[in-house]
């Protein structure tokens, strides 16, 4: 049988396509007939025989656009035939890459982005400044200082399919693949390169060394997250639980949207879990002001005698929370589930003001009273994810829209990557939230080691921050709401 179809079609099965022996034989004779080349008519032929319900159809378009499609590591879609070769015949795979371009950007590994399994070798960098490097020698190193990175993204899929990607088992095989496919691209030979580099005593030479490790860092971390994507697509997760395990813990951004009702169910089951565990009782007091009414009508039952005394509570205003979130595109994703799970914990969350922006901040708290969830999320990241992020413009507008009503009993909670597009970081307003407020939270869903690389400016903001959390997973984010909780219950 057609690999490429077998491995499709199982693709399909893990998404709970009900697909029967005699569907497979048409599937196989539909593409015995129209072959790969014309993706679309491809797709029209397998649609015609695959998918039945509504909802398979939909899972089904999203399945064949992941499995026969990637994108380059610049984000241009790049489509792939049933024999791995990408439009220009220059070599592919299935699935999908991931990354941002190596000319710079958000997130560029040019700025210097490092993966988190480099944290153990790191070491203090030597200060060679801007200025000529040294040639690359080995293959991967090429690769890595190109321009254009579409044959690097081809080469990370060609290597997948000669670690067997489609075999994963287990979320916890996401490592071992990893360095399969970076050992099948040339890991070996880079590293020894880098070491001679960075030993050589010619200063071009150290800083073409410096600059390979650092794109070897976020090549790592790009190939986690491609392996992370196809386990989705490939692993043999047919139990629910194991399925909802493993999207606990994947990052939000890796999600594809079939997975978003199932998602939506596992936040609400995490919320009123939550709730639960955070519903105290009100705290009876046994000291202060006498409240006589009560006193006597529970001592009724003894005659008269006081038994049992009843004391006078002070109330307690409620805290208050405000949620500032970037819905900017590299973040979207985690706001999504940021707000869906504090607007999921009515019942025990103070009364939760939410805004949002890329540049220009705007309240949407209405939006959320008036729609339901995933309504008013909907429309807050079709409104508001437009724009150049502007973190210092968005403080600007918080102070005026409500500054005023920040107290000792405000915790302000930041969602977002700190990436100011180098603009002005306004930390002085982020200063006036700290110092008014009883607790200020950001919550960065990028790794911790890429907070102070490029334009990020974390290191600036963390100054003026009681808490700054990396929470890029259900797993983060189910631990900081239950902190949170803890601490305004």
């Amino acid at each position: 049988m057609d690999r490429t179809l077998t491995h499709f079609i199982a693709a399909l099965r893990n998404a709970e396509v009900r697909i029967s022996p005699a569907e497979t034989l048409d599937a196989m004779n539909a593409v015995g007939l129209v072959g790969y080349r014309d993706r679309a008519f491809l797709k029209d032929s397998l649609a015609l025989v695959l998918p039945k319900t509504a909802d398979e159809k939909e899972t089904f378009d999203t399945t064949f656009d992941q499995f026969f499609s990637f994108e380059d590591l610049a984000g241009q879609s790049v489509a792939v035939d049933g024999d791995g070769d990408g439009e220009d015949g220059e070599g592919g795979g299935e699935g999908q890459g991931q990354g941002e371009g190596l000319g710079g950007g958000k997130g560029s590994p040019g700025k210097g982005k490092k993966s988190k399994y480099a944290a153990a070798e790191e070491e203090e960098e030597e200060d060679l400044g801007p200025g000529a490097m040294a040639e690359p020698r080995s293959a991967l190193a090429r690769l890595l200082m190109q321009e254009g990175t579409t044959e690097l993204t081809m080469r990370m899929a060609e290597a997948a399919e000669e670690a067997d990607l489609t075999q994963i088992q287990v979320f916890t095989q996401k490592g071992l693949y990893t360095r399969k496919i970076m050992d099948a691209m040339g890991l070996a030979d880079l590293v020894r390169e880098i070491a001679e580099l960075r030993a050589s005593p010619q200063v071009p030479e150290r800083r073409l060394g410096q600059e390979l490790k650092r794109r070897r860092d976020w090549l790592r971390e790009l190939v986690r997250d491609y392996v992370e994507r196809q386990f989705l697509l490939h692993a043999d997760a047919t139990g629910r639980r194991l399925r909802e395990d493993l999207l606990q813990k994947v990052k939000l951004s890796n999600i594809e949207h079939r997975n978003f009702r199932l998602i939506q169910e596992i936040v609400l089951r995490m919320a009123k879990k939550l709730a639960a565990l955070h519903s105290r009782r009100r705290k009876v007091f046994k000291r202060g002001q006498l409240h006589v009414s009560r006193t006597l009508r529970h001592n009724m039952s003894y005659d008269g005698s006081i038994f049992d005394l009843h004391w006078k509570s002070v109330k307690v205003d409620r805290p208050k929370v405000f949620a500032i979130c970037d819905v900017s595109g590299s973040v979207a994703a985690y706001a999504r589930f940021m707000l869906m799970f504090l607007y999921s914990l009515e019942e025990v969350m103070p009364k939760v003001r939410s805004f949002a922006f890329s540049s220009d901040l705007a309240e949407v708290t209405e939006l959320f009273e008036r729609n339901k969830i995933e309504d008013a999320i909907a429309k807050t990241l079709r409104d508001y994810s437009g724009g150049s992020t502007d973190y210092g413009q968005a403080f600007q507008d918080f102070r005026k829209l409500c500054m005023d009503e920040v107290d000792n009993r405000t915790t302000i909670i930041i969602l977002g990557d700190a990436r100011n597009n180098y603009g002005d970081p306004r930390t002085d307003i982020l200063k006036e939230m700290y110092d008014r407020s009883k607790r200020v939270i950001w919550l960065n869903p990028e790794s911790r080691n890429t907070w102070n690389v490029g334009d990020a400016e974390m290191r600036k903001y963390t100054a003026y921050v009681h808490q700054a959390e990396e929470c890029n997973s259900l797993v983060h984010l189910n631990r900081i709401v239950g902190n949170l909780l803890r601490a305004v219950a």
